[in-house]
């Protein structure tokens, strides 16, 4: 399994399509994570000795695949950080659900508190100590069989949000035990992907909107993958 693709690379962003499993940041593990191998490639092609800087601008949740934004000068980072911070970037995931959402579309507001110690995250629908606010809008693009694509844009960006969030609606995302789907993937992933990125360049001052293919492991079950209008619908571009 190769660990990412690149999608959008210049002398201040690389943008890659992370593959499930891998992880962004290190944790207790110590595995391999995305920000070394990232950083391997850039120091192989570009033949540069010494240290790589490589700037980690937002993460993906570990069984989770698609775009992911690293900044590859300390100006671009400051940068990028400042965009997330004002909520300046689009940003859209597909998930497969088993359970179809009530509603064909609409935003889901919810207080989450995370547990530290056993790295879940609850969701309730008021205000709680110790809570932060989650908003996303969503959709569901279509349906076969037993499974159903939904498309998300999330406003705010906590941890496990979309999948707390999703699960909390009564569709809990495939393969995704931890917030009630009722068997893991055989690979240890989950079927949410990182779809969509619009934002202004934060150098160049140009718009950039990268998409991300889906996973070649079954992230869309078979019965699915036949009505290919699903990828022509628009995801929101501007």
């Amino acid at each position: 399994m190769k660990a990412f693709h690149v999608v959008y690379e210049d002398n201040h962003l690389i943008i890659v399509n992370k593959a499930a499993g891998i992880l962004v940041q290190p944790d207790e593990t110590r595995d391999k994570t995305l920000s070394d191998y990232v950083k391997d490639y850039i120091k192989t092609k570009y033949n540069k000795p010494g240290e790589v800087f490589l700037g980690t601008v937002h993460r993906l949740d570990r069984p989770v695949s698609g775009l992911v934004i690293f900044a590859r000068t300390s100006k671009a980072l400051e940068r990028m950080n400042e965009l997330f911070r004002k909520r300046d970037i689009q940003k859209t995931y597909w998930a497969v659900v088993r359970n179809k959402p009530e509603k064909k579309q609409g935003r889901l507001v919810n207080w989450l508190v995370k547990n530290e110690s056993t790295n879940t995250v609850t969701a309730f629908d008021h205000e709680v100590a110790g809570s932060q606010k989650a908003e996303l809008n969503y959709r569901l693009l279509g349906e076969v069989n037993k499974h159903f694509l939904i498309e998300v844009n999330p406003i705010t960006g906590r941890p496990h949000q979309i999948r707390v969030q999703l699960a909390t609606m009564g569709c809990p995302i495939r393969g995704d035990v931890k917030y009630g789907f009722s068997r893991a993937n055989n690979d240890g992933s989950i079927n949410l992907h990182a779809r969509r990125l619009y934002f202004i360049h934060p150098v160049k001052k140009e718009p950039i909107i990268c998409k991300a293919g889906v996973p070649e492991n079954g992230f869309v079950p078979t019965e699915l993958k036949i009505v290919e209008i699903w990828h022509h619908l628009p995801i929101f571009d501007p």
